[in-house]
Order: C-alpha cells, then sequence, then structure tokens
C-alpha cells in the first residue's frame, strides 16, 4: 500500500484525488493545507482520515510514501524539499517553481533525496499528444519545418467558468502581488510543454506579453492589482534552425479551454487538437497524401496518466516523464520569456540549467 499526503486543498487538489483513487494500492491518508476550515472540508468531502494545517506537523506524526503538491506555485520548492528530507517521494503541480534558480535546487534535492520526483503537466496525459512524439522521433515527417502551438482560454471575457470576480481562484491569477505569473506561468508552461515534448527543445526566442484593462474601478479587485499579463505570443527558434510561433490567451472568447499542436515537416504534417478529442491524432503522412493536402484522422490507444505513472515509477524504483529535470527545462524556457519581453531582444536558451 502507497500512502499518499495530498498537501494544498484548493480546487486541483480535487482532481488529483480523484484521480489517485482510481489506482489499486493507493491510500490518501492525509491532507494538509494552510486554511484549516478548506483543509478539514477536504477531508470530510474526500473521506481523508486525517487534515492538518501545521505541515512540519504533518509529516511528524504520519506515515507516508509520498505526497502530491498542490500548494501554491510560490510554495512548490519549500514543501518539495521538506518532503523529500522526509525521504518521500513527490509529486508537484506545474509550474515547478518561481524561478530556474529556485527550479535548480529543487531538482538538486530530489536528485540527492533518490526519491521519485514529478511534475504533473496534465496534458501530457493526452493519447493523440503522445502518439505525436513517436511519429516525431520515427521521423516520418521528415525534416521538421515549422511549429505551431496555442492555448485558448476565454474566461475572462466569457462566464463560461462562472464570473471571475466571484471566484478567488480566478481573481488571484489575474495579481503579481497574489504571487502570479499570470498567462505565462499558469498556462504558458503547459503549452510549452505541450509544443516541445514532440518537437524538441526551443534554442532562443523572442516573447511579448501584454495585459488588457479588465473594467473595474483602478484595475484592482478585491485588494489586488490586476497587472499580470493576459496574452503572450512567442516566436521561437527550435532545435534544427526550425522556426515555430507559441502563443497562449485568456482572451480567446469561444474558447473555455483550446490547446492545439501543428508539426510540419518535408514528409508530412501532424495536428493535436484536443477540443476534436485527446485520443484523435490528424495526420498528413506519406508522398500521397502531401501531395493531395490529404488527412487521416487516427484514434490512439490509451496511455498512463501522470498519476499513474508516479505510482507505477515509486513501485519500479524507475522515475518516469516528466520529472524535475523536464519541470526545470520549462521554468528556463519561462524566464527566457519574461527576459525576452522586458528587453525586447532575443533570449538564448542554454542547457537545462542554463
Amino acid at each position: 500500500m502507497i500512502r499518499l499526503a495530498v498537501v494544498g486543498c484548493g480546487g486541483m487538489a480535487n482532481a488529483h484525488v480523484s484521480g489517485f483513487k482510481k489506482i489499486p494500492g493507493v491510500r490518501i491518508t492525509a491532507c494538509c493545507d494552510v486554511a484549516k476550515d478548506r483543509a478539514a472540508q477536504f477531508a470530510q468531502k474526500h473521506g481523508i482520515p486525517a487534515s492538518y494545517t501545521d505541515w512540519g506537523g504533518m509529516l511528524a506524526s504520519e506515515k507516508l510514501d509520498a505526497i502530491t503538491n498542490v500548494t501554491s506555485d510560490a510554495a512548490h520548492a519549500s514543501t518539495s524539499i521538506a518532503a523529500f528530507k522526509a525521504g518521500l517521494h513527490v509529486l508537484c503541480e506545474k509550474p515547478l517553481a518561481t524561478s530556474l534558480a529556485e527550479a535548480k535546487k529543487m531538482v538538486r534535492a530530489a536528485q540527492e533525496s533518490g526519491r521519485i520526483h514529478m511534475v504533473n503537466f496534465s496534458y501530457r496525459n493526452s493519447p493523440a499528444l503522445q502518439r505525436a512524439r513517436e511519429i516525431v522521433q520515427a521521423g516520418k515527417l521528415g525534416r521538421i519545418t515549422h511549429v505551431e502551438a496555442s492555448y485558448l482560454q476565454s474566461w475572462i471575457c466569457s462566464r463560461v467558468w462562472g464570473d471571475w470576480k466571484d471566484n478567488w481562484a480566478w481573481i488571484w491569477r489575474l495579481s503579481t502581488q497574489a504571487g502570479s505569473a499570470g498567462t505565462l506561468g499558469d498556462i504558458g508552461c503547459h503549452i510549452i510543454d505541450f509544443a516541445t515534448f514532440v518537437a524538441g527543445g526551443i534554442r532562443s526566442l523572442n516573447c511579448q506579453l501584454s495585459r488588457l484593462p479588465k473594467g473595474v474601478p483602478g484595475e484592482t479587485w478585491q485588494g489586488l492589482k490586476l497587472d499580470a499579463n493576459d496574452n503572450v505570443a512567442i516566436t521561437a527558434e527550435f532545435e534544427g534552425g526550425v522556426l515555430g510561433c507559441i502563443h497562449t490567451t485568456r482572451w480567446a472568447s469561444g474558447h473555455a479551454n483550446s490547446l492545439r499542436l501543428r508539426v510540419f515537416g518535408d514528409q508530412g504534417s501532424l495536428d493535436v487538437d484536443l477540443d476534436k478529442g485527446w485520443d484523435t491524432l490528424q495526420v498528413c503522412i506519406g508522398r500521397k497524401a502531401v501531395d493531395k493536402c490529404a488527412w487521416t484522422a487516427l484514434k490512439c490507444r490509451k496511455t498512463p496518466s501522470n498519476l499513474e505513472r508516479f505510482i507505477r515509477s515509486i513501485r519500479t524504483g524507475k522515475n518516469d516523464q516528466p520529472d524535475f529535470v523536464r519541470g526545470a527545462e520549462i521554468q528556463a524556457y519561462l524566464d527566457a520569456c519574461f527576459r525576452s519581453a522586458k528587453t525586447k531582444k532575443l533570449a538564448r536558451i542554454g542547457s537545462a540549467g542554463a
């Protein structure tokens, strides 16, 4: 039996509990949150035996094998590093950290502990994305010539998920004062992972960030200045000198939560569009198909979720992906984006930790 604790009892933690409960041999024995009532209500809702507000007290009192870290971005490092020091395996929500320097410390702690470490880039759960990577790595597209990726949401300008002004889960994401890295940090990390997982690493990039007025007095809400970025546009040079575009926004009316990746090669192309299905991949491969611009829909076999891979890793001792090293790679891209946006210059990317 693998004994697991949930750290951070906000909205995303519910999805973690639901996912882990479906895996045989996993028992969620405790949860912890800085807000006492939230922790207690979360425990009652999910039938978790113990709830805590004292993180250190939980580690001292509970016999645990692992934690799933669903705290705020700013707390990822301290809680993950403490868990490694306590000998626990860690699944951490994205983004891994708030800076590359912080991410490096987390990687070092993970590797020194010898424990399993993974980051929950949840769209890796798409069978279509996994199959797309296999196709590219097998060389079936030939020489990659162009990449295009987008992540579109609309909750600022629509009420598809309710009115953002009534929900703290949305409000804090609009303010750097509350620790938000804006659209870039929150969902930009997803689409950057989505694109580079299939198309390969990025050598350099230009990034522009913008913020649009929210229509509230003083652009302030519940005491927070609404100053975080809303729109992200990245022009990237991928490995091999391939140019690509990556963009994301929360102002895309008509799109609740749309992710799409198109990878083009001189022998074929592929299109992952999660709005059309997580297990459906569109391909145009082979001379005949390319010459006729003919596309075929492939139904992709089910693949393990991140949560399932995390538990399997604990049982086998073999660390699966995406791990903390991958989380640091994505953090390097995010840091480069902020650097480019600030200087209005090209930002070059070094190695995973450079």
